[in-house]
This record gives structure tokens, C-alpha cells and sequence, in this order.
């Protein structure tokens, strides 16, 4: 079935975002998420569903290979103004399938299926393909701050306690819990991207009309988990989704904002290697990679916050809670991957200036444990 171009294309401009996605860092990640790759997704979770359903003599099998070969030309824009009546985009989505496929096939497009088995799923594989990108980047900002903890172990610098000076450390043992922190969050994110279930639960969440290896065999066909009972209004794998996102923005804005202070005029123990300039004062170089990868990071909390509310699904289909889910999660990938991104950044072309980290330590720098402290930090890395 033709829907477009794929989502795996990270080429193509997004339908939103274009002025301020690459500033904070959410580009690659947007491209995942733009109005075409939404669209893809749906269509993507019908053929698998009618495929499905065939597999368990739900419809014929030709019936599936017809809805596949489909020809199918979607406008994300007409889409969603014909999405206006019904409340969401499936509804026009199944009636451009079945009119596409022919009054024999057409009864057999969307089986069993209800507008949010197709919207959750969808999400999901969504949050999967943008979930590739930041975990990428999640990674490579880790390994970074590993390697700057690696060459600077024994470099030793003024740990700093409630903004003074307190004892000296060194440089290696700060950037060894940057990397600390972006792991564990990582990790965690892995965890549940990769835990993410396919919907399906049909009308009310009874499976009416479908056998039940159905729900296994669509998820398999997508590369998702098998819930085991439907989710419709049980919300929790959003609200895991969600902190997890929130943990990764605020482990990203950690290191973002030590190396804004550390980049300040007044100390000066690192900069960035692409400083930006200012458009009144030309002498400045502004850490802006860190700078804006905390600014993506402060949009995560209030987003958290949104998909936690929606929590409270009434009865077996919320109203507007779930509704409210879609572009706040995709917000929530943009900003906690614009914070990866840009940390990344900011970690891989850091200079550090030992000198200047000299200029603050006591006459004696005795670091204790710190270089021990490094190496058992990066030696227990994921």
C-alpha cells in the first residue's frame, strides 16, 4: 500500500516545527513524527490488522492481500478536516479504505477493530520509530561525558556545593555523573520503548468478533508487545512512557546546565567547540548547544504533567482524556529528544581547560577518592 514517503526518511521537511525543530535539537526526531508519518502509521496497523484477522479466519485471505496492495494516496491535511466530525483520523481513514478496495472487500477493512485500537497502536509505533533517534542520541551524549571522564580523571577542579566553592574533585568525576545519570535514564527508556503493546480490544474492550491469538499475531506483525487484555482506559504504559521521557529531558538538562556555569566568563573551565555569537555584543561566546538543550528539557515537565492527568479514563472509553494524548506525546518525544540531540552536542565538541581549573584549587588539590570513583562509574557502564 502507497502512503506516502516512509517514516525512516529523515530528509523530508516535516509539516511543523521547521523554524524552531533544528534550534532545540528536535528535527530528527520530528521527521518521525510529522502529519505523513502519523498517517503511515494508521495505515500501517490496518493492513497488519487485516492481515491478521485473516490468518485466524476472521476475513478472506484475499481480502487481507487486497487491502495491502491498495493503492492509496492519504493528504494529512484533507484527512484531518474530514477527522473533524467523527473526533479522530480513522473514521476518514477507514472510509477512504473501503472505497479504495471495492464494495466485495470493503466490510473486511478495520475487523473487530475500534478508532482507538488503531490510534493507540499507531502511537506506539510512532514513539518506537522516534524512540530509535533519541536513544541513539541518549548514547552517544553518555559516551561523550565518558570520554571527557576517561581523559580527565585525575584533572583536578573545585567541586562547587549551594554555588561556592567547596573541596576539589576532578573533572573526570564530574563528567562520569553526567554519564551516570544519561545511562541510567536511558536505560530505563529502553526498557519501556521496548515494552510498548499493541491495542486491541475492539467497541468496548471485549474482543467481540475476534479470536483471541489475534491480538498476538497483530502484535507480532508490528514489532510490538502483546498486552494481554486491552488498555483502552488503563493508562499506565502512557504514564511509564511519560516519566521516562521526563527522566531522560531532566538527565540531558543535568550536564547542560553544569556546562553553561562552567563555560561563564568568571571561570571559564570549558567551552563549546561552535560557541554562538550575539547579535548586540560580538566578544561573546555563548555555550548555545547546552543553552538550548536545557531549554528543550524545561518543556518536558509540563508535558509529563498533561499525559499523567489523562490517567483517569472514565468508564471504557475516555472522553478527551485520550484524546489529549496525541500530540502532547509527540511533544514530549520532540522536546526530550531536542535535549539529547543538543546535549550530545555540546558533550562531543567540549573543551576542557584545565588551567583555568587550576586557578581556583588550594595550594594542596587533593582530590581523595575521585579517580577510583571514576573508574568504578564508567567500568559498571550498560
Amino acid at each position: 500500500m502507497r502512503t506516502g514517503r516512509s517514516h525512516v526518511d529523515p530528509e523530508v521537511s516535516v509539516t511543523r516545527g521547521a523554524l524552531f525543530d533544528p534550534l532545540f535539537g528536535g528535527d530528527r526526531v520530528a521527521a518521525r513524527l510529522d502529519d505523513a508519518a502519523w498517517v503511515a502509521a494508521l495505515v500501517a496497523v490496518e493492513v497488519a490488522l487485516a492481515q491478521a484477522a485473516a490468518a485466524h479466519g476472521v476475513i478472506p485471505a484475499r481480502h487481507a492481500e487486497a487491502i495491502a496492495a491498495v493503492d492509496l494516496d492519504l493528504d494529512p491535511a484533507a484527512l484531518g478536516l474530514a477527522s473533524v466530525e467523527g473526533g479522530n483520523p480513522v473514521i476518514p481513514l477507514v472510509r477512504a479504505l473501503r472505497a479504495a478496495v471495492g464494495p466485495e472487500v470493503g466490510p473486511s477493512v478495520h475487523p473487530g477493530a475500534t478508532s482507538q485500537d488503531v490510534m493507540d497502536t499507531a502511537a506506539v509505533l510512532l514513539t518506537g520509530w522516534a524512540g530509535e533517534v533519541l536513544l541513539e542520541d541518549l548514547r552517544a551524549a553518555a559516551d561523550a561525558a565518558a570520554g571527557l571522564a576517561a581523559a580527565h580523571r585525575a584533572t583536578p577542579t573545585m567541586a562547587r556545593t549551594l554555588g561556592q566553592q567547596a573541596l576539589p574533585t576532578t573533572f573526570g568525576l564530574v563528567a562520569a555523573g553526567w554519564c551516570a545519570g544519561v545511562d541510567r535514564a536511558r536505560t530505563r527508556l529502553a526498557a519501556v520503548l521496548g515494552g510498548l503493546p499493541v491495542q486491541l480490544g475492539g467497541p468496548a474492550g471485549t474482543l467481540r468478533g475476534l479470536p483471541v491469538p489475534v491480538v498476538a499475531d497483530l502484535a507480532a506483525r508490528l514489532g510490538l508487545a502483546d498486552p494481554g487484555v486491552p488498555w483502552h482506559t488503563e493508562r499506565t504504559r502512557i504514564g511509564e512512557l511519560a516519566g521516562a521521557l521526563g527522566v531522560a529531558a531532566g538527565a540531558c538538562a543535568k550536564p547542560a546546565t553544569d556546562v553553561v556555569l562552567l563555560a561563564g566568563t568568571e571561570l571559564g573551565e570549558v567551552s563549546e567547540a561552535a560557541p554562538g555569537d550575539s547579535s548586540s555584543m560580538p566578544h561573546k561566546r555563548n555555550p548555545i548547544a547546552a543553552v538550548t538543550a536545557r531549554a528543550s528539557a524545561r518543556r518536558a515537565p509540563g508535558l509529563v504533567a498533561v499525559l499523567l492527568a489523562a490517567m483517569d479514563g472514565e468508564h471504557q472509553r475516555a472522553a478527551g482524556a485520550w484524546h489529549s494524548e496525541w500530540e502532547t506525546l509527540a511533544d514530549l518525544l520532540r522536546a526530550t529528544g531536542g535535549a539529547a540531540a543538543r546535549l550530545r552536542v555540546s558533550l562531543e565538541g567540549l573543551t576542557v581547560h584545565p588551567d583555568r581549573m587550576a586557578a581556583a584549587l588550594p595550594s594542596d588539590p587533593s582530590t581523595g577518592r575521585a579517580v577510583e570513583l571514576v573508574d568504578t562509574i564508567l567500568s559498571a557502564r550498560p
